[in-house]
């Protein structure tokens, strides 16, 4: 393990949130990697942009934020472990070779991204996690793991960014409070120009401390007591975003017709799953474009995957026909609009013919589900004692059960988007979505 405090002054990129964010050797050879270039020409936020123009940030920028919090981090909790204390004893410390390997797999997390940001996940390709496996644990990138940090760095890694690791530091990489949720919100509410995405970082990241998990036995990341009022800036900060950013309409419309797009290309042979993640935004907009006349005019009427595009490239967004709360919605089962996109894409359809539309021309989107709150990490007590704080909260501190399902209910819609503004019958579509 090299002795990084030894080496001379690193290469320092200017970050428009965190400022200054230094490179040791073995990451800067990362971030020149073909694989990780590519994510400069990946939007953090997908087809965002069209609704909020500062929104063009990269999943390359979003990578080193989450580096640099990661090598912020992990200083805080190796002097945590080495200063001990009473009350506030911490668990014995981390190997020091996990130290570059959690920085490795903040910087490398999203390495598998798909164009356009999460999307196409709810098409049923593999997740992004799973298509950085190859990526990680082969080629250039794992050249450089083996050679310089560890034989088996990228497998470690990649356990990482699964959330499969034994690691103490797995916390900063997958769980409630991981360092890649603290990087894209503040820098996704700054790039939108809203000032949802407010967190108290330095509390939050300075209340982490490696504990004994009650549950497990092991060594993990937790927080101390002291740190709960910045972790409710973190979850309030999530939904704002979501409510008002991540699921806007025009942003879920977009969203929607992508996906289609997408999706249609597939069916028609344009493009490959197992090649999807190998494009960037533009590139796989230009493949649709290139594709042969025949292939593009896939489908029915104005609903071809030349018409889609266009519409997505000239912001000609489907209108929203109708909307309901998911608030109204507590008693139907939905979820399946979002996991099962052979029967959405039958029901979008059946529902165009019965509006006398074209099929494609009728989209549905129910965002999937999300832990608007979810929390399980262990809590360290000022009187020395440790706790797990989950989704149940605690008395008097976080009543989660009762803000993450009001939270949800609040911020997530059913809608129905079609290519011009039509009034449909709300009960009747409700209907027809719980017998589909």
């Amino acid at each position: 393990m090299r002795d990084l405090s030894s080496e001379p002054p690193l290469p320092t990129l200017r970050d428009p949130l965190w400022n200054n964010i230094r490179i040791e050797g073995p990451f800067l050879r990362l971030l020149d990697t073909k694989p990780f270039q590519r994510l400069r020409y990946v939007r953090q936020l997908g087809l965002a942009h069209l609704v909020y123009p500062g929104a063009t940030h990269s999943r390359f920028e979003h990578a080193l934020g989450a580096y640099h919090l990661a090598r912020e981090t992990v200083r805080v909790l190796e002097a945590s472990a080495s200063a001990g204390g009473a009350a506030s004893t911490p668990a014995a410390g981390f190997p020091a070779e996990d130290r570059e390997i959690v920085v490795a797999a903040a910087l490398l997390h999203d390495i598998g991204h798909y164009p356009f940001s999460h999307s196409l996940e709810e098409l049923g390709v593999p997740h992004h996690e799973d298509v950085a496996g190859p990526l990680i644990r082969e080629g250039e990138i794992a050249d450089i793991l083996r050679r310089e940090l560890a034989p088996d760095a990228p497998e470690r890694i990649h356990d990482l960014v699964r959330g499969r690791s034994a690691s103490p530091l797995q916390g900063l990489i997958s769980g409630s409070i991981d360092l890649d949720k603290i990087d894209y919100l503040r820098r996704d509410a700054m790039m939108c120009g809203v000032a949802y995405g407010e967190i108290d970082v330095d509390r939050l990241r300075h209340a982490l401390v490696l504990v004994t998990d009650p549950a497990s036995g092991r060594t993990a990341v937790g927080l101390r007591e002291k740190g709960l009022s910045a972790l409710e800036s973190l979850l309030f900060a999530k939904y704002q975003m979501y409510r008002n950013v991540y699921w806007h309409h025009a942003v879920r419309s977009a969203t929607a017709m992508y996906k289609r797009l997408v999706e249609d290309a597939l069916v028609a042979g344009i493009v490959r799953v197992e090649g999807l993640a190998g494009f960037t935004d533009e590139g796989i907009l230009h493949a649709l474009e290139r594709a042969p006349a025949s292939a593009r005019s896939a489908g029915d009427g104005p609903t071809s995957t030349s018409a889609l595009l266009d519409a997505i490239r000239s912001r000609r967004l489907y209108k929203r026909a109708m909307e309901v709360a998911a608030a109204e919605l507590a008693d139907i089962d939905l979820e399946w609009i979002a996991e099962d996109r052979p029967r959405t894409r039958r029901v979008e359809d059946g529902l165009a013919r019965s509006l006398g539309l074209a099929p494609g021309e009728v989209l549905l989107d129910y965002p999937r589900k999300e832990r608007m709150l979810g929390l399980d990490l262990p809590l360290l007590s000022r009187d020395g004692s440790v706790r797990r704080l989950t989704d149940a909260g605690i008395a008097g501190a976080i009543n989660l059960p009762v803000l993450a399902e009001g939270l949800y209910r609040s911020a997530g819609w059913l809608r129905v988007f079609t290519t011009r503004g039509l009034v449909i019958d709300r009960a009747a579509v409700i209907a027809r979505l719980q017998d589909a």
